[in-house]
């Protein structure tokens, strides 16, 4: 019953952010055929209005965003409007469903991709952070985790491309075409996220050390390494799993920064260019797009739980 609230109370949640999205971006200045080298004729702008809807007061517009207008047709019957959720205003030959289906399997390739760098080598370095916790070794991996954390990945792509694209001539150096093309941009993309996935690890290790059970099961007898890897490690992994949700959610929409760096067909360049071209009716369906990852992600990662900590449980 728990998940079903959550299912239940996620689509309300959901049109909130629907109108807080479409009001904000109502509220920018400017309009959509002005932002073009040379402005629409009067004429032209007129006709795009109409056929987008934008002469409607702001209101009707949101509510035929939703598909929630009813108009009657040429013979007085009241019919049902289409939504105008899947039109884009800039893109007249694509519809929105068609942007969504070609460019975000690309992102959700690439943050796959910087997902798993990001574990593979974010706890690996926090579990042994703690298990040499004090000595040379956890003051090391604490300064890698502050780096990887400072230093975004827009500084750091374009190190990786001068160094292993350019010089080395190891992979290339940009686009999406094959799976040696998928290696720095996931890199400078994951990057990021080694350090807070390091540092939580950490920290949950320790404080899975240090927990009861550990100390119980340490008074038995059992060495060092069974009580990090067989007890402390499923509960160390808590905080981690914690931050997995909004992080993978973050990760499969893609980085704009990367994708233009690395000239990567994906939905961070969409997310950019509707924004800059007033697109609202695009720019309005990637942020729901957004919001409804990161609400499933919490909901895989509240299930999670249940799988790590047999001590949770959600009624």
């Amino acid at each position: 019953m728990y998940f079903v609230r959550r299912i239940l109370f996620a689509i309300p949640l959901l049109l909130v952010i629907s109108l807080m999205a479409f009001m904000l971006c109502k509220s920018v200045p400017g309009s959509p055929f002005d932002t073009g080298r040379k402005p629409a004729s009067p004429e032209i702008e007129r006709n795009e209005r109409a056929r987008v809807h934008l002469d409607e007061p702001e209101w009707k517009q949101y509510l035929r965003y939703l598909g929630l207008v009813w108009e009657k047709d040429a013979n007085g019957q009241w019919q049902h409007a289409p939504a105008t959720w899947n039109l884009s205003i800039k893109y007249r030959n694509h519809d929105v469903a068609d942007i969504i289906a070609q460019s975000l399997p690309v992102s959700m390739t690439l943050g796959l991709l910087a997902f798993l760098f990001a574990l593979g080598v974010g706890l690996p370095l926090g579990f042994y952070s703690a298990a040499h916790r004090g000595q040379w070794h956890d003051h090391a991996g604490g300064f890698l985790a502050i780096i990887s954390i400072c230093v975004p990945s827009f500084v750091v792509a374009p190190v990786l491309i001068l160094v292993f694209a350019m010089k080395l001539r190891w992979f290339p150096v940009a686009l999406w075409e094959s799976p040696w093309h998928m290696v720095l941009p996931s890199i400078a993309l994951g990057s990021f996220f080694i350090g807070k996935v390091a540092r939580l690890m950490r920290e949950g290790m320790i404080s899975a050390a240090q927990s009861e059970f550990v100390t119980a099961a340490r008074a038995k007898g059992l060495d060092e390494n069974s009580l990090l890897f067989k007890h402390a490690l499923r509960i160390a992994l808590l905080p981690v799993v914690s931050y997995i949700g909004p992080m993978l959610a973050d990760l499969l929409t893609g980085s704009f920064v990367v994708e233009n760096i690395f000239q990567i067909p994906g939905i961070g360049t969409y997310v950019i260019n509707s924004t800059l071209n007033r697109d609202y009716l695009l720019t309005v369906d990637l942020a729901m797009l957004y919001a409804i990852l990161l609400v499933a992600m919490n909901l895989a990662v509240d299930f999670a739980y249940t799988l790590l900590d047999p001590r949770v449980k959600y009624e």
